[in-house]
């Protein structure tokens, strides 16, 4: 499979970029195309990047528990933007403090996000999320 347009990137104040460059090359090798926004990203930034791309998926990435706060309204952002079909994941060490992941996940679920991954997720577990959502929603990827 494959082929899709992703926009990755690290969101917020985050400098945590190795994981993210990670994903990436496992995105590519699975025949992904990439852009890659890097670290200290913005929600709008991604966004933007998605439209102007034609993404099919925006995979956002957090490692310094303030993912919870940098992601608030981030759907939001998608659907004024007239993209709030876009497959939207997020993954990495996402909250501040020991939480169980079950709560986290259904948190960032709750915000609109269609998965979202522990830290220390690999990236063939993420292309296979991937190939089964774009599978379920048709070739295009936006549910089209």
């Amino acid at each position: 499979m494959g082929g899709q347009t992703l926009v990755t990137g690290v969101i917020g104040s985050d400098t945590h970029i190795v994981g993210n460059r990670i994903l990436n090359i496992g995105l590519e090798k699975a025949g992904y195309q990439i852009v890659a926004l890097g670290a200290l990203t913005p929600a709008e930034e991604f966004v933007d990047a998605a439209i102007e791309t034609a993404a099919d998926a925006i995979l956002v990435s957090s490692l310094y528990g303030q993912g919870e706060l940098d992601c608030r309204g981030f759907r939001d952002l998608c659907v004024e933007a007239g993209i709030g079909d876009i497959l939207l994941y997020i993954g990495g060490n996402l909250v501040v403090g020991k939480q169980s992941w079950e709560s986290v996940e259904q948190r960032f679920l709750d915000m609109g996000f269609d998965r979202a991954f522990p830290p220390g997720t690999r990236p063939e577990d993420v292309v296979a999320a991937l190939e089964a959502d774009f599978a379920r929603r048709g070739a295009g990827g936006r549910g089209d």
